[in-house]
């Protein structure tokens, strides 16, 4: 037998033990090993086994397939060895293709499975260096020769990956490699859930989508404190399904698309560019039409402030009748989005009863985007326009639910005065003691004067830069973060020293967390994904994104105070001075970060239905019934939100709003105080005297009155209350009742 022969024999013979092998295959995975690394790796016992492992050894450097390293004193592989491990990988391999194991790709085919794909997953997706990325392709390929299946996934094979990684200790690189998705189970109840709720197939597919973007934003946006804090439920992130794709709020400037059009350049090539509109008609629907375009940018709520206002110019010397039937249509219109609120973001109008002192001297703008004069030429109009939809809403809401769009009457010291505004007040106020629809806002106080509020309560003031209208159209809300005050409570265990700092711990954490939201919006809007809110108007983007409010929320402040004083706010003098002392530190917390170095944050009573119930939820099972102080029922716990003192409590009205006011004021991102009404149907002039006094005497910024609503779709008619039964046909399946879930109203759905 010739040398070559021989020592190709020698090199065979060497590999012939199973035990000489995984000696090979465990220095190439692993690198250099010492002797007693290999056999504790082994699982040889060094007092029994130690002559036996020699023995092998020793094999293994006579066939010249390692060697020992004569700084380190550990055992490495040689060319030689390498080479040996790199033929028996080519074996197995070949042996797997004789196989013909198919995997079912991600990219919906099937093929043969490949080891090198691995390795390249590895390399683009988790940054893996590519010599690891070979050895964790090859013992994953390793691993599923020993699987006995018809056909391989590529998440089942991910799956794989991720174990060797965790077992490595790669526990970064797992993180980068993990797949998002729901399991099939997860699906299945997602789409039988939709049917029992009588939802669109669209809510499925949403609800699909934004499962997969909330693992995307906790796994590879939010740094691991803050996505801890969210899953644990010490905070909420409002959104978390569109948290990095768009802002929640945004005002609109009417005045702007009835001057230019709308002129969207190349951003959206799908929508055809339209001139200022001619008519009234023109431009309710270019309203319309903005609304629709937003809805896909916004994930909340949209603000069309001074509504009224704007349209004056368009309804001067036009039939009573013509104008009436155009806010039908429109009112029509936005109201569809009832009926499948996953479809569209809901609408505020800011209405005026009066054109504002500031707008007075503005030049006007009317049909084919041509100045007319002034706005206070168009006083009347703007009566007229403010009456004539709050008479639409109400006579059309006698026969179905009309919840949007949202109508915010603006209550301003001429406006209350005056008796041109006194037949709108009425009309306001009826509406509201037969629906309780209407919001009110509160804007008799000077530094009330340059404020829009959304339903939401999201408040913009001329606070940033001065002025009023850089401040409160084209800005939004980036997004709101909510606290949960209960449980830091808890934890504090009654110490108010202790309350502070780990309220301080949460602060810190929304912070950031509204910093990286805004951060990565305004990169969404450089990609081109906010076509609408980063078109360009004589050079200068719509959106003014530097300008938007960043929101800081908490829920459970009477929950907080129970916890720590064993009473509710609104039954003990100190029990409220500690919810005021805790309003206060959170709202002196966020201004120490106001422009620094340009942001503009703002503590909130932010509605967040969502967030009350479930972190109510979590801390009943982290700390059990004895402990939590919540609202509701076992199977449906919650917190307080967006106001103080809970719905639920039996509080005289006048004192009731004396503690919002107090809580409101440091609060100035956001509030709204909601006044249940009895069921029976109060006079419309008592609610407005009670506006009246409340303008007078108190600082609430926005209010609004509420009762539960019965519906009846065979009778077309609407109810107070509750009713388990139609009253007037007796019908008990054609009945939908709603109540107001935080800030807007919703189904009930049992």
């Amino acid at each position: 037998m010739s040398r070559p022969r021989r020592l190709g024999a020698r090199v065979l013979k060497a590999v012939s033990s199973s035990l000489r092998l995984q000696v090979l295959n465990m220095l190439f995975d692993r690198g250099p090993l010492a002797y007693t690394e290999i056999m504790n790796i082994l699982h040889l016992n060094p007092s029994r086994d130690a002559g036996r492992f020699a023995y092998h050894l020793k094999f293994l450097l006579k066939a010249d397939l390692i060697e020992p390293d004569a700084e380190t004193k550990k055992y490495r592989l040689t060319d030689l060895g390498r080479m040996l491990v790199d033929v028996a990988d080519t074996i197995e391999e070949h042996s797997f293709k004789r196989r013909k194991m198919l995997v079912r790709s991600s990219r919906l085919a099937m093929e043969e499975f490949d080891r090198n794909r691995i390795a390249e997953a590895l390399v683009k997706e988790a940054k893996v260096p590519q010599d690891l990325a070979q050895k964790i392709a090859r013992e994953t390929e390793g691993r599923l020769l020993e699987v006995k299946t018809k056909y391989l996934t590529a998440p089942l094979i991910r799956e794989f990956v991720n174990a060797i990684l965790i077992e490595k200790g790669l526990e970064e690189y797992r993180h980068k490699l993990t797949r998002l998705g729901l399991p099939v189970y997860d699906v299945t109840q997602l789409i039988k859930s939709a049917g029992a709720k009588s939802t669109s197939v669209d809510a499925v597919h949403e609800s699909a989508g934004d499962s997969v973007i909330e693992e995307y934003t906790l796994l590879n946006v939010l740094p691991r404190d803050i996505a801890d804090a969210h899953l644990s439920g010490s905070l909420h992130l409002n959104n978390l399904g569109v948290w990095t794709l768009k802002p929640n709020e945004f005002a609109h400037d009417l005045s702007f698309f009835l001057k230019h059009g709308v002129q969207l350049g190349g951003n959206l090539p799908t929508m055809a560019a339209s001139m200022p509109p001619r008519s009234l008609e023109a431009a309710i629907s270019t309203i319309s039409n903005l609304s629709n375009i937003a809805a896909t940018e916004v994930s909340s709520e949209q603000l069309f402030d001074c509504f009224n206002v704007f349209l004056a110019p368009f309804v001067r010397d036009v039939d009573t009748d013509r104008i009436r039937e155009s806010l039908r249509l429109f009112v029509l219109n936005a109201n569809q989005s009832v009926s499948r609120p996953d479809a569209a973001t809901a609408v505020s109008l800011g209405i005026e009863l009066m054109v504002p002192n500031f707008l007075k001297d503005r030049e006007a703008t009317g049909p084919d985007g041509k100045k007319v004069g002034r706005y206070s030429d168009f006083a009347d109009e703007t009566v007229l326009l403010a009456s004539l939809l709050l008479e639409t809403v109400l006579e059309e809401s006698r026969s179905v639910p009309i919840f949007q769009p949202s109508l915010v009457v603006k209550m301003r010291p001429e406006a209350l005065k005056s008796k041109e505004t006194e037949h709108a007040l009425h009309l306001a106020h009826r509406l509201a003691a037969e629906r309780g629809t209407p919001y009110f806002a509160n804007l008799t106080t000077k530094e009330q004067t340059h404020v829009s509020y959304a339903a939401t309560g999201s408040r913009f003031a001329n606070d940033w830069t001065g002025d009023w209208e850089l401040d409160t159209l084209r800005v939004g809300s980036v997004d709101s973060v909510v606290m949960n005050l209960p449980r830091i409570a808890y934890e504090s265990e009654g110490k108010v020293s202790k309350f502070n700092a780990l309220l301080d711990e949460q602060l810190e954490m929304a912070l950031r967390a509204m910093e990286i939201k805004h951060q990565t919006i305004k990169l969404r809007g450089r990609e081109g994904l906010l076509p609408f809110l980063t078109h360009k108007s004589a050079g200068e983007p719509y959106a003014r994104f530097e300008n938007f409010s960043r929101l800081i929320g908490f829920v459970g402040l009477n929950e907080a105070v129970e916890s720590m004083l064993g009473k509710s706010i609104h039954d003990d003098r100190r029990a409220l001075e500690l919810a005021e002392q805790i309003a206060l530190y959170i709202h002196d917390g966020v201004g120490k970060s106001f422009r620094k170095p340009a942001r503009r944050p703002a503590s909130a009573m932010v509605p967040c239905a969502s967030a009350a119930k479930r972190l109510a939820q979590l801390d009943v099972e982290r700390y059990g019934w004895a402990k939590v102080k919540v609202k509701g029922t076992k199977d449906q716990p919650f917190y307080t939100d967006l106001v103080a003192v809970p719905l639920q409590a039996k509080v005289d009205l006048s004192e009731r709003m004396k503690i919002e006011e107090r809580i409101q004021l440091l609060a100035l991102g956001g509030h709204l105080s909601v006044l249940e009404l009895e069921e029976e149907q109060p006079d419309p002039a008592t609610l407005l005297a009670l506006s009246r006094k409340l303008a007078s005497e108190s600082r609430i910024g926005l209010y609004t009155f509420s009762r539960s609503l019965t519906y009846c779709s065979r009778c077309r008619k609407i109810f107070s209350g509750q009713p388990a039964k139609c009253p007037s046909c007796g019908s008990a399946n054609s009945i939908t009742s709603y109540r107001r879930i935080s800030a807007k109203y919703a189904p009930i759905v049992s």
